[in-house]
């Protein structure tokens, strides 16, 4: 095959080309194009194979990433956009910049990539497609997009045809594909295992309501190949199109694109002058380079909103935990169910002295986040509607401006205000997503008169209209005009069972954090293993923080009553997770009484910051341990969290990261020698030391352990 390298061609050279080829017997299908990352290290190739369809490889130090895969479309209701084309147009470029995010793991990112565009054009159809590639240090992102034309205004996909053709049979981090739900337990296994497997994985879910047909995985997926690459196949900025799963092959190794439908199994509706998501593979042989990969938010648009000085990070406290536990709260006021929203006089109800989100709880909240040091208080269960919360059955579920009885909104903002706390708006949904659509004005302009600027969103249940899914193009632009619609208010957003994110907090940054992944809800559930956390940060965190709500120190939840789930980690593995998952909006989970039982360790969740200006990845396997060290925002002080998996390991604490020539205080907060996450967690020993750039500090994990460290200049 011969291969010329082209940097750029108008029209005029693109025929000159063309007579060229002709009179040495080839065709624009030989014809193929070679981009190379900044460092030399990946190589990706672009050509038009048999049969005129574009394909794509990319090797890493000269290793197969993605084998020779297809590109293209499948168009309701049978055409074939995936096939004889020609080429008509290319384009190759370099940009090397840098930008700053609101907030973030560090305040500077560098964007450097060389990108090449490629335009093509059916021959049969005359209709085109281009696709952009841009490749990266650490990885490509490609995406495709239809230019405005006469022959081709808007067609809606059956699905996509993109292929990602693996080398072999890889050690995978999985979740099995579900139009409905993310929150799964990892699955770790070789690709040829996800059959045998995938069902087993789907039955542990709760939430498990419409799965894929096929032998379908979720994205972010991990992967490890037997030759020491590390791959994370994945998407960014998903806009107004379905979210991408990925079916396999599990004898060739070959994934291909799995568009979410509605439930009419229309993959996605597209007007020409729009284009896909990037699709992206991170690639390195170093595990630390995925988790400091900044390749997503890279490809996704700037900051669109001009005033950003109201976006800021949180550590929270809240009425939360102890609707999980099994003690006796409930987010409803009254076991009444014959309600009706809009008309119902809660007054004149019974209330059934369990609600959790009444006024004078809430103040001791607010008077132990006062005394702490916490900037917010979230709240659920304060409005209207809890009784009878079956989105599917009705689409009229609660109120978002009228507040139960025992809850004063005007008395709490009043108090809140007075010590210098926020209160967290929360606006469950049930999944009732037309009704909030209907409210979401008049539910932003509440928390403007109330004096709330931050809402946990939430989405349980299947949809209403009952023809979507969670994870298809209508929700997806649901989400984004949500986060849209309250910047317009200054409200940040916190999404919980949304679509996984994927990038779009750079363009939004008010979209703080989501949860989208099983998170320590399920830990009343008996349902987190020791290794989940040291594999969330390579697949759900790729895409964006997550709230995944840490801090649990009374891990035992029979002392509440009849719960008998137990927590997965060790306390001082719960300290770590501060800094090993990373979000902006960080909550000390727990009972605030169950934190004045262990002030000194609580220290640590007061001090930990959540924002920062570097991040450093000290060590990383997926599935085992993750050891990350931070440095605060605007101060001269760091934070490590190690932690590790159901094995004790030994950490390797390189702290070089410090600057040189100085001395500095660390705060250890590590296992004891007996502790254990089955049978003493709470075994952790507090001591202070003295550190340098030049000191090494070999620390043991206990089994499902960690470390967690403060340090600050003497």
């Amino acid at each position: 095959m011969l291969k010329v390298r082209v940097l750029s061609f108008n029209s005029i050279d693109m025929k000159k080309l063309i007579v060229l080829l002709g009179l040495f017997g080839m065709s624009l299908a030989a014809w193929a194009q070679t981009l190379t990352s900044p460092n030399g290290k990946l190589v990706m190739d672009f050509h038009l194979a048999e049969g005129n369809v574009p394909v794509y490889s990319l090797t890493y130090k000269g290793k197969e990433v993605i084998k020779e895969s297809r590109m293209g479309f499948l168009i309701r209701p049978s055409y074939e956009f995936d096939k004889n084309f020609r080429i008509i147009e290319t384009k190759e470029d370099v940009s090397d910049t840098t930008w700053n995010p609101v907030w973030g793991q560090n305040c500077v990112v560098r964007d450097y990539h060389k990108e090449l565009f490629v335009a093509l054009q059916q021959e049969n159809t005359g209709w085109q497609f281009n696709i952009r590639f841009r490749l990266f240090d650490d990885g490509l992102g490609f995406r495709y997009e239809f230019p405005v034309q006469k022959e081709l205004r808007h067609f809606t996909l059956n699905e996509e045809v993109t292929e990602f053709c693996l080398s072999g049979n890889h050690k995978a981090f999985w979740i099995p594909a579900d139009y409905d739900t993310n929150e799964f337990q990892i699955t770790t296994s070789k690709l040829a295992e996800v059959p045998q497997l995938i069902d087993e994985a789907r039955n542990e879910a709760l939430a498990c309501k419409s799965p894929s047909p096929n032998l379908a995985v979720q994205t972010p997926l991990m992967l490890k190949s037997d030759d020491g690459l590390y791959i994370n196949i994945h998407e960014a900025a998903l806009v107004n199109y379905p979210a991408m799963h990925l079916n396999l092959d599990a004898k060739t190794f070959r994934m291909s694109a799995h568009l979410t439908p509605d439930k009419n199994g229309v993959k996605g509706f597209i007007q020409t002058g729009s284009h896909t998501p990037w699709r992206t593979v991170v690639v390195s042989d170093d595990a630390r380079d995925i988790l400091a990969s900044n390749l997503i938010a890279n490809l996704n648009e700037p900051c669109k909103l001009e005033d950003t000085s109201w976006i800021k990070p949180v550590k929270y406290v809240g009425v939360w935990w102890e609707y999980f536990i099994g003690g006796g709260s409930t987010w409803a006021y009254t076991d009444t169910q014959d309600i009706v929203i809009g008309e119902t006089d809660y007054s004149k109800l019974k209330a059934n002295g369990h609600h959790g989100a009444n006024t004078a709880h809430v103040k001791e909240y607010i008077d132990f986040a006062d005394e702490h040091g916490f900037d917010a208080v979230l709240v659920e269960g304060w409005n209207e509607g809890w009784e009878d919360n079956y989105a599917y059955a009705k689409e009229y579920i609660y109120s978002f401006t009228k507040a139960y009885p025992d809850f004063d909104v005007a008395e709490l903002q009043r108090y809140a205000a007075e010590k210098g706390v926020k209160i967290i708006m929360h606006h469950e949904t049930t999944s009732s997503v037309v009704d909030y659509e209907r409210q979401m004005h008049d539910a932003f302009r509440f928390m403007n008169r109330y004096g709330y600027d931050a809402v946990k969103t939430g989405y349980v249940g299947p949809i209403i209209p009952r023809s979507e899914h969670h994870d298809g193009q209508w929700m997806v632009n649901h989400y984004n005009r949500v986060a849209e619609t309250a910047a317009k208010y200054k409200i940040m957003v916190n999404s919980h069972e949304a679509v996984r994110p994927t990038g779009l907090c750079r363009t939004y940054p008010n979209w703080i954090a989501q949860e989208s992944a099983r998170g320590t809800e399920f830990e009343s559930f008996n349902g987190i293993r020791p290794d989940h956390q040291t594999i969330l940060p390579f697949t759900r965190l790729m895409g964006g923080p997550m709230d995944y709500t840490p801090g649990i120190f009374e891990g035992d939840l029979s002392v509440y009553g009849n719960n008998k789930a137990k927590l997965g980690t060790t306390l001082v593995k719960q300290l770590a997770l501060y800094v090993t998952m990373y979000s902006p909006l960080q909550m000390a989970a727990d009972l605030y009484q169950n934190y004045e039982k262990h002030l000194d360790a609580f220290q640590f969740i007061k001090d930990v910051a959540v924002d920062w200006d570097n991040t450093y990845i000290l060590e990383a396997e997926p599935g085992d341990y993750i050891t990350i060290a931070r440095k605060a925002k605007g101060k001269n002080e760091w934070f490590v969290g190690g932690i590790t998996d159901e094995n004790a390991r030994e950490a390797c604490i390189d702290f070089s990261f410090l600057p040189k020539g100085k001395k500095y205080q660390a705060i250890v907060y590590a296992d004891g020698k007996k502790a254990h996450w089955k049978t003493n967690p709470k075994d952790y020993v507090i001591s202070t030391r003295k550190v340098s750039s030049k000191t090494i500090l070999k620390q043991r994990l206990a089994p499902s352990g960690g470390v967690a460290i403060s340090i600050r200049e003497i």
